[in-house]
Parts: structure tokens; C-alpha cells; sequence
């Protein structure tokens, strides 16, 4: 029996901008295609890039959208800074946020309404629609248009809740996602996060489901390489986590100068006391700095660890590479994870330390618990798992039964 074919309209396929969502869109992507899956992606920034694992078709506004990103930067670079940072609490909806809404649908939503029209016309036998990630008020029609005339089920996925949320305003390089959008228009809207469903039919969502992020263990597994640093941690800046990169990082490298602390990553703007900074970490050895630490840090941003089960990648991509992981509180995380066996949680700096020192003093328990952790991966939360899944909240049938 053939798959069914999916046409994805992503946020980005480049990984180059460095939008946290986009690695996982690969391997969700990837996992699909696992599933059985023909999958069209097609990108709202930056160029299309094409894999073994789908389809492109190009950006209908490439010149456009690059133009517009980089007068954000230039603006950004007049007030001395890198992004046109949004506030970490209820950030209001300006009236520049206002006409920059009003352009875009007189320009971009009109021209991105014929772009999936031709598409669905030209492939004939689309049997869904997915938006990953893509600002839901830009296509602020569409998703009714293109169900009159293609009688084709369209949903959203947002992997960002709760930070899209308007309350939290998105991340400082994003726009406000709801702002102006119209939730109902989509016939689902799926999400990374479980507390976040309730919000999400507030604001007019007929249907919300969860689908937790997971991880692709065939990128992310254990590598064979010498252990280089005792405790790491990656992430894109420090926004919304300053408190805990001060607790598990900044009080704990001063307190204790024999543990040698690395920081992967960049726009690190709060404590993190004598951590060494080793720069940027290519997704392509992602897995393996990972492996190169004793232990690995999963420090979860506030919004996200203070709505219950509100996943984010990490804690997957570090278990199935094996990681003993040592984490703030994270509301939910038991959902995932046994707590104890398969990572920590601490919840103070004095905390940190006892853990850190526990597990470097005890490198085979620590192995152990990164490996019961990759197997509870392995059980539970690849990408195949949640193809599987988004298939059958979407209501279709995967063909191929993957392993994982």
C-alpha cells in the first residue's frame, strides 16, 4: 500500500538559522519518511534543502523574507544589540508588530496562498496539509481556502508552546504567532506541550493534541570519543533560564573550581560564573560533544518547566546519546523520564554540586543511568514513535511498520 503524501510548510530547512525547532523537523521529517510517508517540504525562510528523507519545493518569497530579516538586524545593530529582544513577561503587541501584520497580508499571505495552490493542484493526491512552526497569523486565511477547494484536512504544529504563546511573545528572533491568527481555521493544531493544550482552545483551536519532541537514535547515540569536559551544557542563549544557568552553572563552577565546567552555544548574558565558553556546536557533531562530557545538563527555560509537560528536545537527544543527565525542575518531566534512575533533578546550587560530585566520583553508575535512559528512548520516544502518531491524530494510515 503507498504512503501517503504530506505537504509540510516549514519554518526553515537551513539549519544555518539556528531556529531551535528546525534539527527536530529534520528528524520528525526523517521519521515520516520511516513511516512511509512521500513529504513536500517547503520553506517559509531561507532556501528549500533537500534530503534523502523528502521533497522540496522553494520558497515563493526567499529575496522578500531575507531583505526583512535583515533590516530586523540592521535595526537590531542601532540599538547595540543582535536581536530586537522581546520582554520575558506579557510583551505587548505594538504597533509596529500591527503594520508589520497588516503587510504581510496584503503581500506575503496572498502570494503563499498560490504557492500551496499550485502545489496541491500540480500533486493532485495530498492527502494533509502541515504548518511546522511558521507565524499562524501570516497564512491568516488559508487554511479555509485551501480546504474549500482541496478538501484536504490542514493543521498546525507548534512547537514552541508555551513560549508562542502571546503571553510569552516567541523567541527574540520570531514574531508573535497568535497575534491576529484565527485557530479555528486548522482542523487540528498539534503541540509539544500537554499544559498547553487548554490555552491553545482558548484562543480558538477547535481541536488540540499533544505530540512530545523525542529524538532519532541513529543521530543521536553514544560516540566513541575521550571524555573532554565533566559537565556541559548547549543552548541558545540564556533567556527565561538566568536563575537556573546561575544554580547549576555560575555557583557551582565558583564553588567548586575542580570541576571543569563547558558552555556550547552563544548570547550568554547572565552567571555562568568560570565556565569555559567552547562556541557554537555543529549539529553534526552535536551527539558527539555530548558524549565528550561526563555529564550533560538539561536546563529548561521557565516557561517551558513551569507548564506541565511542556517537552523540549534536549532531554531526548541526551538520552539517547547515552548522557547522564543532571536537570532543573522540569513540571512533567516524570512523563518522560523516571526520575532517579534514568536523570536528576536538582533543584538548588548545593544540590548540583552533590550531584556532580556523585556521578564524577562514580563514572559506572553514571554510564548506567545514561543507558537505562537511551533505552527508555529506544521504548518510547523516537521519531518514528511520533510519526506514527501524528499520522493517526491527522487520521491516516502508516504502511510501513519502522523499528523504533
Amino acid at each position: 500500500m503507498p504512503g501517503a503524501k504530506i505537504l509540510a510548510v516549514a519554518s526553515a530547512t537551513d539549519l544555518d538559522f539556528r531556529y531551535g525547532c528546525t534539527p527536530a523537523w529534520w528528524q520528525i521529517w526523517k521519521g515520516l519518511n520511516e513511516v512511509g510517508v512521500d513529504l513536500i517540504v517547503t520553506p517559509y525562510r531561507g532556501r528549500a534543502v533537500e534530503s534523502p528523507w523528502w521533497r522540496t519545493a522553494p520558497n515563493p518569497l526567499y529575496r522578500e523574507a531575507e531583505l526583512f530579516a535583515g533590516a530586523r538586524g540592521i535595526a537590531a545593530r542601532l540599538k547595540g544589540d543582535t536581536l530586537l529582544r522581546r520582554g520575558e513577561e506579557n510583551p505587548e503587541d505594538t504597533m509596529g508588530d500591527r503594520l508589520t501584520r497588516e503587510a504581510i497580508w496584503r503581500y506575503v499571505t496572498p502570494r503563499w496562498q498560490r504557492h500551496l495552490e499550485r502545489l496541491l493542484e500540480r500533486e493532485r493526491d495530498i492527502a494533509a496539509v502541515i504548518v511546522f512552526t511558521v507565524p499562524m497569523a501570516h497564512l491568516r486565511g488559508i487554511p479555509t481556502r485551501l480546504r474549500e477547494q482541496f478538501d484536504v484536512p490542514v493543521v498546525f504544529y507548534d512547537g514552541d508552546v508555551p513560549m508562542s504563546l502571546p503571553e510569552f511573545g516567541g523567541m527574540d528572533t520570531g514574531f508573535n504567532y497568535y497575534h491576529g491568527a484565527d485557530p479555528s481555521e486548522y482542523d487540528l493544531v498539534l503541540s509539544n506541550s500537554e499544559g498547553g493544550l487548554e490555552r491553545l482552545r482558548e484562543l480558538g483551536a477547535r481541536r488540540a493534541e499533544a505530540v512530545f519532541w523525542a529524538a532519532d537514535p541513529e543521530l543521536f547515540q553514544p560516540a566513541a570519543v575521550e571524555k573532554e569536559h565533566d559537565v556541559f551544557f548547549y543552548g541558545y542563549g540564556d533567556k527565561f533560564r538566568r536563575e537556573w544557568m546561575q544554580a547549576l552553572v555560575g555557583e557551582p563552577s565558583r564553588r567548586d573550581p575542580e570541576i571543569d565546567f563547558a558552555l556550547g552555544g552563544m548570547d550568554f548574558r547572565g552567571d555562568t560564573g568560570d565556565a569555559r565558553m567552547i562556541g557554537d556546536v555543529p549539529f553534526n557533531v552535536f551527539a558527539q560533544a555530548i558524549s565528550r562530557a561526563r555529564i550533560n545538563l538539561n536546563i529548561t527555560r521557565r516557561s517551558h518547566a513551569t507548564v506541565y509537560a511542556s517537552s523540549t528536545c534536549r532531554p531526548f537527544e541526551l538520552a539517547a546519546s547515552g548522557a547522564a543527565i543532571v536537570s532543573n525542575p522540569h513540571e512533567g518531566i516524570e512523563r518522560w523520564f523516571e526520575v532517579g534512575s534514568e536523570l536528576r533533578v536538582v533543584s538548588s546550587a548545593d544540590e548540583a554540586v552533590a550531584a556532580y560530585r556523585e556521578l564524577l566520583d562514580d563514572p559506572g553508575a553514571a554510564e548506567a543511568m545514561g543507558r537505562r535512559a537511551r533505552e527508555r528512548v529506544l521504548d518510547e520516544h523516537t521519531y518514528a514513535h511520533r510519526a506514527r502518531q501524528i499520522l493517526e491524530l491527522v487520521g491516516l494510515r502508516s504502511p510501513v511498520v519502522a523499528g523504533g
